[in-house]
C-alpha cells in the first residue's frame, strides 16, 4: 500500500487563466464553470464546503448544497437550529469551497451570510420532494439521537400526520441563507504547479481582479 505522500495528480495542460480574458463581474465566470461542471457531469457539481466559526472560536466545516447564485450572493437552505445555524447566528462570517475534480478547478468564496426572506424559503420549500420536507420536520438537526430507530419514529409520525395532504407546512426553524460575498478567488490546475489564482475582491462600484501566485 502506497503512503499518502505518494498520492500525485498530475495537471494536464490547459489554456491558462488570464485576467485580459476574465470577465470584470466574478458571477460570470462562477456560472460560466458551474455550467461546464454540469456540463462534464460532476457528481453534485453545487456541493460546497461551507466553513463557520463556533462560539469558542473553533472553526466548523460541512458539505452543503447550493441552491442559487445571482448578483446578491450563493444560496443554500437548512435548519436554523442546527450547528450551523448557531455558529452563524453568533458571527455571520464565513467562507465557501467548490472543488471539480475532473477540471482542476476550485473556488473558494468569503464573506458574510444573512437569512433569505421566508418568502423565498417557501418559494424553495415547495419544490422539495415530499420525502424531503417530512425529513425536514422530523429532524432536530445536530442534536443527539438515542439511535436512528427514534429519527425513523419522528418520520413516520410527520408522515401520518400530513397523510392525504399536499401541502406541508414550512417550519419556523428552516430556511435559507445567503453568502454575501467579499472575495470570489478562481483557481484552475496547470502543468509543473504553476497553477492560475484570479482573486476578485469586492470594493465601491465593482471588483477588483489581482493574480496570486499558486
Amino acid at each position: 500500500m502506497g503512503s499518502i505522500s505518494d498520492l500525485r495528480q498530475s495537471y494536464s495542460d490547459t489554456p491558462p487563466l488570464l485576467e485580459s480574458e476574465s470577465p470584470s463581474d466574478p458571477f460570470a465566470l462562477f456560472h460560466e464553470w458551474l455550467q461546464a461542471a454540469i456540463k462534464a457531469q460532476i457528481l453534485e457539481p453545487n456541493a460546497m464546503t461551507l466553513a463557520t466559526v463556533r462560539a469558542d472560536g473553533a472553526p466548523e466545516a460541512r458539505i452543503v448544497l447550493l441552491k442559487d447564485a445571482d448578483a446578491k450572493g450563493f444560496t443554500f437552505f437548512t435548519n436554523y437550529e442546527s450547528a450551523k445555524g448557531a455558529a452563524l447566528a453568533g458571527d455571520p462570517r464565513a467562507a465557501l469551497v467548490f472543488y471539480w475534480d475532473r477540471m482542476f478547478r476550485q473556488v473558494r468564496i468569503s464573506g458574510f451570510v444573512e437569512k433569505v426572506t421566508r418568502e423565498e424559503s417557501l418559494a424553495y420549500w415547495r419544490t422539495r420532494p415530499r420525502g424531503s420536507r417530512l425529513g425536514a420536520r422530523a429532524s432536530c438537526q445536530s442534536a443527539r439521537l438515542d439511535g436512528r430507530r427514534s429519527l425513523e419514529t419522528a418520520f413516520a409520525a410527520e408522515e401520518a400526520r400530513f397523510t392525504g395532504q399536499e401541502e406541508i407546512p414550512l417550519p419556523d426553524n428552516w430556511g435559507g441563507y445567503r453568502m454575501v460575498p467579499e472575495t470570489i478567488e478562481f483557481w484552475q490546475g496547470q502543468a509543473s504547479r504553476l497553477h492560475d489564482r484570479l482573486h476578485y475582491a469586492k470594493q465601491a462600484g465593482g471588483w477588483r481582479i489581482e493574480r496570486l501566485a499558486p
